[in-house]
Protein backbone atom coordinates (compact mmCIF):
# COMPACT_ATOMS: atom_id res chain seq x y z
CA UNK A 1 0.00 0.00 0.00
CA UNK A 2 1.13 3.55 -0.72
CA UNK A 3 1.61 6.06 2.07
CA UNK A 4 -0.82 8.67 0.79
CA UNK A 5 0.37 11.25 3.29
CA UNK A 6 3.44 11.83 1.09
CA UNK A 7 3.56 14.32 -1.75
CA UNK A 8 3.63 11.76 -4.51
CA UNK A 9 3.52 14.22 -7.39
CA UNK A 10 6.91 15.78 -6.67
CA UNK A 11 9.14 12.84 -7.61
CA UNK A 12 10.49 12.32 -11.12
CA UNK A 13 12.09 8.97 -11.91
CA UNK A 14 15.54 9.08 -13.51
CA UNK A 15 15.64 7.71 -17.04
CA UNK A 16 18.00 4.83 -17.66
CA UNK A 17 19.83 4.40 -20.95
CA UNK A 18 17.59 1.41 -21.70
CA UNK A 19 14.44 3.43 -21.11
CA UNK A 20 15.58 6.21 -23.42
CA UNK A 21 16.91 4.03 -26.24
CA UNK A 22 14.75 0.94 -26.16
CA UNK A 23 11.38 1.98 -24.79
CA UNK A 24 9.58 1.13 -28.04
CA UNK A 25 11.13 -1.25 -30.55
CA UNK A 26 10.21 -2.20 -34.09
CA UNK A 27 9.42 -5.58 -35.56
CA UNK A 28 12.56 -5.24 -37.69
CA UNK A 29 14.70 -4.87 -34.58
CA UNK A 30 13.05 -7.80 -32.85
CA UNK A 31 13.33 -10.06 -35.90
CA UNK A 32 17.07 -9.45 -36.04
CA UNK A 33 17.57 -10.11 -32.31
CA UNK A 34 15.43 -13.21 -31.71
CA UNK A 35 18.47 -15.28 -30.77
CA UNK A 36 20.04 -12.79 -28.37
CA UNK A 37 20.84 -14.73 -25.17
CA UNK A 38 19.70 -11.96 -22.83
CA UNK A 39 16.43 -11.25 -24.63
CA UNK A 40 13.08 -12.45 -23.29
CA UNK A 41 9.94 -11.89 -25.35
CA UNK A 42 6.71 -11.84 -23.33
CA UNK A 43 3.26 -12.44 -24.80
CA UNK A 44 0.81 -10.56 -22.55
CA UNK A 45 -2.43 -11.02 -24.45
CA UNK A 46 -5.53 -10.85 -22.24
CA UNK A 47 -9.26 -10.34 -22.84
CA UNK A 48 -11.85 -9.02 -20.42
CA UNK A 49 -15.05 -9.26 -22.42
CA UNK A 50 -14.31 -11.87 -25.12
CA UNK A 51 -15.69 -15.11 -23.72
CA UNK A 52 -14.61 -17.28 -26.65
CA UNK A 53 -10.85 -16.90 -26.15
CA UNK A 54 -8.14 -16.37 -23.58
CA UNK A 55 -4.67 -14.97 -23.78
CA UNK A 56 -3.19 -18.40 -23.30
CA UNK A 57 -5.35 -20.00 -25.99
CA UNK A 58 -4.29 -17.31 -28.46
CA UNK A 59 -0.67 -17.80 -27.44
CA UNK A 60 -0.93 -21.53 -28.14
CA UNK A 61 -2.50 -20.85 -31.53
CA UNK A 62 0.60 -18.92 -32.50
CA UNK A 63 3.13 -16.56 -30.94
CA UNK A 64 6.35 -14.80 -31.83
CA UNK A 65 9.19 -17.36 -31.84
CA UNK A 66 10.75 -17.76 -28.40
CA UNK A 67 8.02 -15.83 -26.59
CA UNK A 68 6.81 -16.95 -23.18
CA UNK A 69 3.24 -16.42 -22.06
CA UNK A 70 2.75 -14.13 -19.06
CA UNK A 71 -0.68 -14.57 -17.50
CA UNK A 72 -1.97 -11.13 -16.57
CA UNK A 73 -4.47 -12.35 -13.98
CA UNK A 74 -2.02 -14.68 -12.25
CA UNK A 75 1.31 -12.85 -12.63
CA UNK A 76 0.57 -9.14 -13.07
CA UNK A 77 -2.08 -8.76 -10.36
CA UNK A 78 -3.13 -10.48 -7.15
CA UNK A 79 -5.33 -13.37 -8.33
CA UNK A 80 -8.68 -13.57 -6.58
CA UNK A 81 -8.10 -10.38 -4.58
CA UNK A 82 -10.35 -7.31 -4.75
CA UNK A 83 -8.90 -4.10 -3.40
CA UNK A 84 -7.80 -1.67 -4.33
CA UNK A 85 -9.82 -2.42 -7.45
CA UNK A 86 -10.08 -5.58 -9.51
CA UNK A 87 -6.37 -5.88 -10.35
CA UNK A 88 -4.24 -4.78 -7.40
CA UNK A 89 -0.45 -4.68 -7.76
CA UNK A 90 1.12 -8.05 -6.90
CA UNK A 91 3.39 -8.42 -3.89
CA UNK A 92 7.11 -8.18 -4.64
CA UNK A 93 7.78 -11.84 -3.89
CA UNK A 94 4.86 -12.99 -6.06
CA UNK A 95 6.01 -10.85 -8.98
CA UNK A 96 9.61 -11.99 -8.56
CA UNK A 97 8.52 -15.63 -8.68
CA UNK A 98 6.52 -15.05 -11.87
CA UNK A 99 9.40 -13.25 -13.56
CA UNK A 100 11.91 -15.91 -12.46
CA UNK A 101 9.68 -18.60 -13.97
CA UNK A 102 9.52 -16.55 -17.18
CA UNK A 103 13.32 -16.65 -17.43
CA UNK A 104 13.95 -13.05 -16.45
CA UNK A 105 16.76 -11.73 -14.26
CA UNK A 106 18.68 -8.49 -13.85
CA UNK A 107 20.53 -8.96 -17.16
CA UNK A 108 17.42 -9.71 -19.24
CA UNK A 109 16.06 -7.26 -21.77
CA UNK A 110 12.28 -7.85 -21.88
CA UNK A 111 10.14 -7.11 -24.93
CA UNK A 112 6.41 -7.27 -24.21
CA UNK A 113 3.62 -7.46 -26.76
CA UNK A 114 -0.12 -8.00 -27.09
CA UNK A 115 -2.68 -7.55 -29.87
CA UNK A 116 -4.35 -4.38 -28.52
CA UNK A 117 -1.79 -1.63 -29.05
CA UNK A 118 -0.03 -2.17 -25.74
CA UNK A 119 -3.24 -2.15 -23.71
CA UNK A 120 -2.13 -5.15 -21.65
CA UNK A 121 1.58 -5.48 -22.48
CA UNK A 122 2.21 -2.10 -20.90
CA UNK A 123 1.15 -3.58 -17.55
CA UNK A 124 4.28 -5.77 -17.61
CA UNK A 125 6.38 -2.77 -18.72
CA UNK A 126 4.98 -0.74 -15.82
CA UNK A 127 5.40 -3.44 -13.17
CA UNK A 128 8.97 -4.27 -14.15
CA UNK A 129 9.89 -0.61 -13.77
CA UNK A 130 7.90 -0.38 -10.54
CA UNK A 131 10.08 -3.17 -9.12
CA UNK A 132 13.30 -1.62 -10.42
CA UNK A 133 13.87 -3.35 -13.77
CA UNK A 134 14.24 -0.74 -16.54
CA UNK A 135 15.40 -3.12 -19.29
CA UNK A 136 11.95 -3.45 -20.81
CA UNK A 137 10.25 -2.23 -23.97
CA UNK A 138 7.04 -2.67 -25.93
CA UNK A 139 6.91 -4.09 -29.44
CA UNK A 140 5.42 -1.35 -31.60
CA UNK A 141 2.22 -2.70 -33.16
CA UNK A 142 2.49 -5.94 -31.20
CA UNK A 143 1.80 -9.31 -32.75
CA UNK A 144 -0.72 -7.73 -35.15
CA UNK A 145 2.11 -5.82 -36.84
CA UNK A 146 4.30 -8.92 -36.80
CA UNK A 147 1.60 -10.96 -38.57
CA UNK A 148 0.77 -8.17 -41.03
CA UNK A 149 4.37 -8.22 -42.19
CA UNK A 150 4.24 -11.96 -42.83
CA UNK A 151 6.69 -12.88 -40.10
CA UNK A 152 6.74 -16.43 -38.69
CA UNK A 153 4.80 -17.67 -35.67
CA UNK A 154 5.52 -20.55 -33.34
CA UNK A 155 3.02 -22.91 -31.69
CA UNK A 156 5.45 -24.89 -29.53
CA UNK A 157 5.99 -23.64 -26.00
CA UNK A 158 9.71 -22.87 -25.63
CA UNK A 159 11.66 -24.45 -22.78
CA UNK A 160 12.87 -21.44 -20.81
CA UNK A 161 15.37 -21.98 -17.98
CA UNK A 162 14.30 -20.46 -14.70
CA UNK A 163 16.32 -17.44 -13.62
CA UNK A 164 16.49 -15.46 -10.41
CA UNK A 165 14.59 -12.19 -10.61
CA UNK A 166 15.13 -10.00 -7.56
CA UNK A 167 12.44 -7.36 -7.11
CA UNK A 168 13.84 -4.07 -5.91
CA UNK A 169 11.94 -1.98 -3.34
CA UNK A 170 8.89 -0.72 -5.22
CA UNK A 171 8.97 2.78 -6.63
CA UNK A 172 5.90 3.86 -4.74
CA UNK A 173 6.09 7.33 -6.25
CA UNK A 174 4.76 5.79 -9.48
CA UNK A 175 1.33 4.95 -8.04
CA UNK A 176 -1.48 6.67 -6.14
CA UNK A 177 -4.60 5.55 -4.32
CA UNK A 178 -8.08 6.99 -4.07
CA UNK A 179 -7.37 9.37 -1.18
CA UNK A 180 -4.58 11.03 -3.10
CA UNK A 181 -6.65 11.15 -6.30
CA UNK A 182 -9.52 12.74 -4.39
CA UNK A 183 -7.15 15.46 -3.23
CA UNK A 184 -5.37 15.90 -6.56
CA UNK A 185 -8.59 16.29 -8.56
CA UNK A 186 -9.09 19.61 -6.79
CA UNK A 187 -5.62 20.87 -7.75
CA UNK A 188 -5.70 22.91 -11.00
CA UNK A 189 -2.04 22.08 -11.65
CA UNK A 190 -2.69 18.32 -11.78
CA UNK A 191 -4.28 16.58 -14.77
CA UNK A 192 -6.36 13.45 -14.31
CA UNK A 193 -7.11 11.40 -17.40
CA UNK A 194 -9.75 8.69 -17.67
CA UNK A 195 -8.47 6.51 -20.51
CA UNK A 196 -11.54 4.29 -20.94
CA UNK A 197 -13.75 4.52 -24.01
CA UNK A 198 -16.04 7.53 -24.16
CA UNK A 199 -19.23 5.55 -23.49
CA UNK A 200 -17.93 4.41 -20.13
CA UNK A 201 -16.48 7.81 -19.25
CA UNK A 202 -19.81 9.50 -19.96
CA UNK A 203 -21.69 6.84 -17.97
CA UNK A 204 -23.76 5.61 -20.90
CA UNK A 205 -22.66 2.02 -20.22
CA UNK A 206 -20.89 0.24 -17.38
CA UNK A 207 -20.43 -3.46 -18.05
CA UNK A 208 -18.48 -4.51 -14.97
CA UNK A 209 -18.07 -1.94 -12.18
CA UNK A 210 -20.66 -0.84 -9.57
CA UNK A 211 -21.40 2.65 -10.91
CA UNK A 212 -21.30 4.38 -14.27
CA UNK A 213 -19.49 7.65 -14.87
CA UNK A 214 -16.09 9.15 -14.09
CA UNK A 215 -14.10 10.95 -11.42
CA UNK A 216 -15.11 14.62 -11.23
CA UNK A 217 -12.43 16.72 -12.89
CA UNK A 218 -11.04 13.88 -15.00
CA UNK A 219 -10.76 14.40 -18.75
CA UNK A 220 -11.39 11.59 -21.24
CA UNK A 221 -8.39 10.39 -23.27
CA UNK A 222 -9.06 6.84 -24.54
CA UNK A 223 -5.92 4.80 -25.06
CA UNK A 224 -6.80 4.15 -28.71
CA UNK A 225 -5.99 7.81 -29.34
CA UNK A 226 -2.31 7.08 -28.70
CA UNK A 227 -2.21 4.78 -31.74
CA UNK A 228 -2.06 5.47 -35.47
CA UNK A 229 -5.47 3.97 -36.27
CA UNK A 230 -7.82 1.11 -35.51
CA UNK A 231 -6.02 -1.02 -38.10
CA UNK A 232 -2.46 0.22 -37.47
CA UNK A 233 -1.76 -0.40 -33.80
CA UNK A 234 1.63 1.25 -33.76
CA UNK A 235 2.05 4.27 -31.52
CA UNK A 236 1.85 7.82 -32.75
CA UNK A 237 5.15 9.68 -32.73
CA UNK A 238 6.19 11.22 -29.40
CA UNK A 239 5.47 14.67 -30.82
CA UNK A 240 1.96 13.63 -31.86
CA UNK A 241 1.20 12.11 -28.47
CA UNK A 242 2.55 15.20 -26.74
CA UNK A 243 0.36 17.43 -28.93
CA UNK A 244 -2.68 15.29 -28.12
CA UNK A 245 -2.30 15.78 -24.38
CA UNK A 246 -1.30 19.42 -24.71
CA UNK A 247 -4.64 19.98 -26.46
CA UNK A 248 -6.22 18.52 -23.32
CA UNK A 249 -4.31 21.02 -21.19
CA UNK A 250 -1.33 18.97 -19.97
CA UNK A 251 2.31 19.79 -20.60
CA UNK A 252 5.39 17.57 -20.10
CA UNK A 253 6.34 19.15 -16.77
CA UNK A 254 2.87 18.81 -15.26
CA UNK A 255 1.81 16.08 -12.81
CA UNK A 256 -0.54 13.63 -14.54
CA UNK A 257 -2.68 10.80 -13.14
CA UNK A 258 -4.02 8.09 -15.46
CA UNK A 259 -6.80 5.65 -14.64
CA UNK A 260 -8.95 3.11 -16.46
CA UNK A 261 -11.28 0.37 -15.27
CA UNK A 262 -8.89 -1.53 -13.01
CA UNK A 263 -5.36 -0.21 -13.57
CA UNK A 264 -4.45 -2.38 -16.57
CA UNK A 265 -5.13 -0.30 -19.69
CA UNK A 266 -4.03 2.90 -17.94
CA UNK A 267 -0.46 1.56 -18.04
CA UNK A 268 -0.59 2.05 -21.83
CA UNK A 269 -1.42 5.71 -21.25
CA UNK A 270 1.46 5.99 -18.76
CA UNK A 271 3.72 4.43 -21.40
CA UNK A 272 2.52 6.80 -24.14
CA UNK A 273 2.89 9.87 -21.94
CA UNK A 274 6.38 8.78 -20.89
CA UNK A 275 7.27 8.18 -24.53
CA UNK A 276 6.10 11.73 -25.27
CA UNK A 277 8.37 13.24 -22.63
CA UNK A 278 6.01 13.55 -19.65
CA UNK A 279 8.14 12.86 -16.57
CA UNK A 280 5.65 12.93 -13.71
CA UNK A 281 2.98 10.39 -14.64
CA UNK A 282 1.17 8.42 -11.95
CA UNK A 283 -1.03 5.35 -12.13
CA UNK A 284 -4.19 5.20 -10.03
CA UNK A 285 -3.85 1.58 -8.99
CA UNK A 286 -7.46 0.65 -8.35
CA UNK A 287 -8.85 3.02 -10.99
CA UNK A 288 -12.62 3.14 -11.58
CA UNK A 289 -13.19 -0.30 -10.04
CA UNK A 290 -11.85 1.14 -6.78
CA UNK A 291 -13.44 4.59 -6.94
CA UNK A 292 -16.89 3.35 -7.92
CA UNK A 293 -17.07 1.02 -4.90
CA UNK A 294 -16.72 3.85 -2.40
CA UNK A 295 -20.10 5.47 -1.73
CA UNK A 296 -18.37 8.46 -0.14
CA UNK A 297 -16.70 9.49 -3.39
CA UNK A 298 -18.48 11.63 -5.99
CA UNK A 299 -19.28 10.47 -9.51
CA UNK A 300 -19.83 12.52 -12.67
CA UNK A 301 -21.68 11.50 -15.82
CA UNK A 302 -21.83 13.17 -19.20
CA UNK A 303 -19.10 14.53 -21.46
CA UNK A 304 -17.68 17.18 -19.15
CA UNK A 305 -14.88 16.71 -16.55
Amino acid sequence: MVDESKNLVSVILPKSSYQEKFMLITTDWLASHLNDPNLRIADVRWYLFEKDKTGQSEYLRGHIPGAVFVDLEMSLAKPGVIGPGRHPIPAADEFAEAMSNAGIDADTFVVAYDDRGGATAARLWWLLRYFGHDKVALLDGGIAQWIAEGRPLQTDVPAVPRKNFVAQPPRQQMVVGKLTVDALRRDPHVHIFDVRVGERYRGEIEPIDPKAGHIPGAKNAPIAGNLRSATDLRFLSPAEIRARFEQLGAHPGDPVVAYCGSGINACQAVFALTLAGFENVLLYEGSWSDWSRDDHLPVMTGPNP
